[in-house]
């Protein structure tokens, strides 16, 4: 029986892969530091639990409306005026199974067969998978170190032809934590609007940036840009929220139509009870925010000065998100117990091996010279795991 030729193309995640398989070893009673995961290690705030048990009991389990419930869309517009100075309406609102789910439902909207979508390189690793499963063809266009990974106006116009359909843009991003500034932003939408290109913009690490810079939003820099503009984000990073899968996306009214046409035959509705707890959390108190994000902070210097402090590691400072992305090529060639690393999956699967840290290998982010950390995880966990990097490092020949 021949299988779907399209689907078996595809290739798992690399972050989930290297957590189950961290997950699987802790199960046998290995002491693993688990750097892998996108995954903040805080419990969901109380008064968000809270709205869904009272969801539950008040019977709210059936099916709602396939895009999402009113009062949540009616929320999402609220923290779209309130924290982005974007006008939505409720129709222009589509709440779905997490901001994964909103990215599948995005290009299932506006791909069709052999569009070409721009992915600036490092990206997380499902942007081209997912294009791929809606007909579209990734383009990774390179960025580099020495610009912050940040890609530009003139990077993505020697990429562009005439296929060209959309391009993806992700601030604070995953994997590098880079942060675009209005002035770079502004390039860009002048770039997409001169190309009537969308921007599929990934805004789901949103409130997670540090040194007093500021989140802009692509789509707030004027009526076209923001008409070309799909905003895709959720609540699984903000608010420690990752398994109630939650997530957004706002977009002119016909796309916004199409997406939840899409949902309706896919999956239905997002889980009635996690709608309620959203809604909890996009209007309730907003301090549980602030005091993750302040750990994050004090995680973030302690693993940026640990990392640099190795010989052989660097690392740019993100400036978002919860991720260091560590660069490890100057231990290829080299070996550990007669092993050599060729690239950043020997250097994965050796530490994980020999040192019980589980971190991703880079080649999945289109960046074969790094590996990526989390430090989504307790102080104690990380200063653990990295001296546990530092000794292997210093073991290898």
């Amino acid at each position: 029986m021949i299988l779907s030729a399209k689907a078996m193309a595809i290739s798992p995640s690399p972050t989930l892969t290297i957590d189950a398989k961290a997950k699987q070893l802790v199960a046998e009673g290995v002491d693993v530091i688990g750097f892998g995961a996108g995954e903040p290690d805080f419990d969901t705030p109380g008064h968000i639990k809270e709205a869904a048990i009272a969801a539950i009991r008040a019977g709210f389990t059936k099916y709602t409306p396939a895009q999402g419930t009113p009062e949540l869309q009616k929320a999402v517009c609220h923290k779209l005026l309130t924290d982005n100075n974007l006008s939505y309406s409720p129709d222009q609102v589509v709440i779905s199974n997490g901001a994964k789910h909103s990215l599948s439902n995005v290009f299932a909207a506006i791909l069709n067969p052999g569009d070409e979508v721009l992915i600036p390189s490092p990206y997380w690793v499902s942007y081209p998978e997912i294009v791929r499963l809606n007909d579209g063809v990734p383009v990774s266009v390179p960025t580099s170190a020495a610009n912050s990974f940040k890609a530009t106006a003139a990077e993505l116009e020697q990429a562009l032809n005439k296929k060209t359909k959309a391009l993806v843009l992700n601030s604070p991003g995953n994997p590098t934590g880079q942060v675009y500034s209005r002035e770079e932003l502004q390039a860009i939408a002048g770039f997409a609007a001169a190309h009537n290109l969308f921007v599929v913009s990934d805004e789901i690490y949103e409130p997670l940036i540090y040194n007093g810079q500021q989140h802009v939003s692509i789509a707030s820099l004027g009526e076209n840009i923001k008409d070309l503009t799909i905003v895709v984000n959720g609540l699984s990073k903000t608010y420690a929220m990752t398994g109630w899968r939650i997530g957004y996306t706002a977009s002119r009214r016909e796309i916004a139509k199409v997406m939840a046409s899409v949902q309706s035959h896919a999956t239905s509705n997002p889980n009635s009870i996690a709608q309620k707890a959203a809604v909890a959390a996009l209007l309730g108190p907003q301090d549980c925010v602030a005091e993750m994000k302040a750990a994050f902070a004090r995680r973030r210097d302690h693993m940026v000065a640990k990392v640099r402090s190795i010989p052989g590691l660097s690392c740019i400072e993100p400036a978002g998100a919860f991720y260091v992305f560590m660069d490890v090529s100057a231990t290829f060639g080299r070996s550990c117990r007669g092993q050599n690393i060729t690239g950043s999956d020997d250097f994965a699967a050796l530490l994980l091996e020999q040192a019980q840290v589980a971190v991703v290998p880079g080649t999945g982010f289109g960046a074969p010279a790094y590996v990526r950390l989390s430090y989504a995880l307790a102080m104690e966990q990380i200063e653990k795991g990295l001296e546990r990097l530092s000794r292997f490092i210093g073991e290898l020949n």
